[in-house]
């Protein structure tokens, strides 16, 4: 049974906090909690109980965000400390987190709290890991020195020709023999130490014989039942005849050595996957400005040709490899978590053909790929491209696990599972559910590896091949998108995995593509429309798209133009369409700027920077209107007009 969330609140208005707690129960979990509002209460809270999480607004009457934080860290505890307000801003944001918070959520954004919570308790449950190993390994050195100062170390003596004559207890332990072996002579040091240890001929043993002593050597030394053990040994001439060794046993040292070792590389695998993901974001802002305009241009293109014209089927090529470039994009943006979620009702037999063509070079021509799909399965409300990245990893982990090749099964289906079946998978609940499973033919796991697989940098593979990734990825994504996930697994009987997802009502859940609406029918207008985009490729193709479509489009490259073209024409501009991130000045507070002006100005925002970028400009999805790249021209269209005819200003 889990245990409860023990959280400490820091929020003085009771609706917030009821918001907050709703949020973290959405989850299952049980929650736990105090609220508090002034530093006293807190520094009590702090003093008197123990605490996973605090969470913070970051304005109270007389209290604030910062001096919880600052409260927190004189009570010198590790817990995490998560700032939720409605007001914090972009500046603000980044100084809270470089003061020593661990991450921040907007109020019209609660969604969010649940995966950051959960984020960053297991972040604390790896430092404190960390800590612990570092503890194990102090106290480790703490105990050799103890059992050296005390005498309690292995002691054993051996004539020239290696025959054990005596030994302590603690040495018999290590070796694993009996004193009955000791006096009966079936015990030798030759047999137990390496050959490099032999009096008569190896080499440390001439040393010893040359000078009396030996310096303290590791060694590995065999036991009785054949492990070996590593130990520190000090070797001396007892006498002419005799040696006696000191010996350690050194196995907790290098469990504990090997631990801290594991540390720092989850902390350096931790450090490159965060890099990488910022490079993502950087790399999928440039592509998608691309391919809005290889989208709007092709459409564009087709629009302008008679529907037998040899270059249309050209046009419809380019229009669908930039539709999966799209889709590559995502993906990406979904390895690294930076991706604004955008779920929707999908047909899971749909995601996973669309991902069989590169599944297909992906795993290679001897393995065999086999589509096991149920049909008219009801519809699940998820974000594709995660899915689809959720399908290549656990088909990476299957290719290797089939080295010599094999068969790759996708399968889906609806399910009912039972009280029973939860039972035995803690993960699950009863009820009906669209399954989507993968499975292969490989090489297994064993229960240990089962029991760790979804562990962040867990892995088997080479340090070269794998970062443990993988199956975390897979868990966080399943779950994020409100799944469960069952692993079943035995040595040389292969792997499958699978995900539940409960079904959308019956109801028509799976409304006509934009993209597959005919360009022709895309919505008009006769407004003014001041456009604000950095990028001259994609300013260009939205000033065509917006003018075929019977719009007056004013377009500047950056804010400073912006404001001197509706000074020159404010009575007239009916819509404020901008890129967030721009030089100079970002696309909200262009916005504010003009709502001085003009309060009433309608805004609709475009951007093809990842959830993170579009949060450190000042922007929520889901309270703004925001139309995310790559679009095509109908999606354009559309939120232009839905915009425009809305009965409130965006933005």
């Amino acid at each position: 049974m889990t245990a409860p969330l023990r959280v400490l609140l820091v929020e003085d208005c009771e609706t917030d906090a009821k918001l907050t707690l709703r949020e973290l129960r959405r989850g299952g979990r049980e929650v736990v909690f105090v609220r508090v509002e002034t530093p006293e209460a807190m520094r009590e809270a702090l003093r008197s109980r123990q605490w996973d999480l605090v969470i913070s607004d970051w304005s109270l009457p007389h209290f604030s965000g910062p001096e919880a934080l600052e409260t927190l860290k004189a009570a010198e505890l590790d817990i995490p400390f998560v700032l939720v307000s409605g007001t914090i801003g972009e500046e603000t944001a980044a100084e809270a987190m470089r003061a020593g918070a661990h991450d921040f959520v907007l109020k019209d954004r609660l969604a969010r709290l649940g995966p950051a919570v959960e984020r960053e308790l297991r972040e604390a449950e790896d430092r404190a890991s960390r800590r612990a190993a570092e503890a194990a390994l102090r106290r480790s050195e703490a105990r050799f020195a103890r059992l050296f100062d005390s005498g309690l170390i292995g002691v054993v003596v051996a004539d020239l020709d290696g025959r054990v004559e005596d030994g302590n207890d603690a040495y018999l332990s290590m070796i694993g023999y009996s004193r009955q072996d000791v006096q009966a002579g079936r015990v030798r040091w030759t047999s137990i130490a390496p050959p490099s240890m032999s009096v008569v001929d190896g080499r440390h043993g001439i040393e010893l014989l040359t000078n009396g002593k030996l310096p303290p050597l590791e060694l590995e030394l065999t036991r009785k039942d054949g492990s070996t053990i590593a130990a520190l040994c000090g070797v001396a001439m007892l006498d002419d005849a005799k040696v006696v060794a000191f010996v350690v046993d050194l196995t907790e040292r290098k469990q504990a050595e090997a631990a801290l070792l594991r540390s720092e590389m989850e902390l350096r695998h931790a450090q490159k996957m965060e890099a990488v993901g910022r490079l993502a974001g950087g790399i999928a802002h440039d592509f998608n400005n691309l391919l809005s305009v290889m989208l709007a241009c092709s459409e564009l293109g087709l629009l302008d040709l008679e529907e037998s014209h040899p270059v249309g089927q050209q046009l419809v090529e380019i229009r669908a490899a930039a539709q999966r470039a799209a889709v590559l994009t995502r993906q990406l943006l979904a390895f690294s978590r930076r991706q604004i979620l955008q779920p929707r009702p999908v047909d899971l037999d749909e995601v996973v053909r669309g991902t069989e063509q590169l599944l297909r070079r992906l795993i290679g021509e001897d393995i065999e790929l086999e589509l096991r799909l149920a049909g008219d399965l009801p519809a699940v409300r998820l974000d594709a491209g995660q899915i689809g990245q959720v399908i290549m990893n656990l088909a990476v982990n299957s290719r290797d696990a089939m080295p010599q090749g094999g068969t790759l099964v996708l399968e889906t289906g609806t399910v009912e599972l039972d009280e029973a079946y939860a039972r035995l998978h803690p993960r699950t609940s009863p009820g009906t559910y669209v399954m989507l499973g993968v499975a292969d033919t490989g090489c297994g796991m064993d229960a240990a590896t089962r029991e760790h697989a979804f562990e962040p940098f867990y892995t088997t593979k080479p340090i070269d091949r794998g970062t443990g990734l993988g199956l975390s990825t897979v868990l966080g994504i399943v779950e994020q998108s409100g799944g469960s996930i069952v692993l079943e697994s035995e040595p040389d009987r292969g792997t499958r995995f699978r995900m539940y997802f409960r079904p959308l009502p019956p109801e028509p859940t799976h409304p006509a593509s934009q993209d597959a609406a005919a360009v022709g029918a895309m919505p008009r207008g006769t407004e003014t429309i001041l456009l604000v985009e950095d990028d001259d490729a994609v300013r260009a193709m939205i000033r065509n798209v917006l003018t075929r479509l019977g719009y007056t489009v004013l377009a500047a490259a950056h804010g400073e133009e912006a404001l001197y073209l509706f000074d020159g024409n404010a009575a007239s501009i009916g819509l404020l369409l901008a890129d967030v991130v721009m030089p100079r000045m970002s696309g909200r507070e262009l916005a504010e700027r003009l709502r001085v002006r003009r309060p009433t100005i309608r805004v609709l925002y475009i951007s093809g920077y990842n959830d993170d970028a579009v949060l450190r400009h000042g922007l929520l999805a889901n309270e703004v209107a925001l139309l995310l790249k790559p679009f095509t021209p109908h999606a354009l269209a559309a939120k232009v007009r839905e915009v425009l005819d809305a009965t409130a200003p965006a933005g």
